[in-house]
């Protein structure tokens, strides 16, 4: 059900994000960007971008970063980003199984955190379903 993602399933991966309110005011139809996105986290062992392909539908993803850090005695920890479910199939239980994937393959992290917008109260409530904590304030200053 889930699987690494191909430099193919980056217009699928890119429909996901842009299939919300915040995602259709912030993606692109230039592909070159994400394109080159997809090389550099294909090029870095401690990234890794996965899907869900449902007969060659691409209908779920996320990406995971390893970090290496001093603090908690030196403990990795895994941060997930870009989780996104098709939006017919949402509340089914694609993102949480997701999630479960994400966390089997950050094996040796300590943490494994995310962030989220503010405005997206349902997904605050799917990741304390999951057990995630809302212990930290998270900033971004855009460049």
């Amino acid at each position: 059900m889930f699987r690494d993602a191909t430099r193919a399933d980056v217009p699928a991966i890119v429909a996901l994000l842009a299939d919300d309110p915040l995602g259709r005011g912030r993606e692109s139809d230039d592909p070159a960007p994400y394109l080159a996105a997809f090389d550099e986290i294909a090029a870095n062992p401690m990234h890794q971008l996965i899907v869900s392909d449902d007969a060659g539908r691409i209908v779920a993803c996320a990406q995971l970063t390893l970090l290496s850090g001093l603090s908690r005695g030196g403990a990795r920890r895994a941060l997930v980003v870009s989780v996104r479910v098709a939006a017919d199939l949402r509340s089914q239980g694609l993102g949480a199984a997701l999630m479960a994937e994400c966390e089997a393959r950050a094996a040796g992290a300590g943490v494994l955190q995310l962030t989220t917008d503010n405005s997206r109260t349902r997904a605050h409530a799917f990741y304390a379903r999951l057990g995630f904590q809302a212990s930290h304030l998270g900033m971004k200053k855009p460049l």
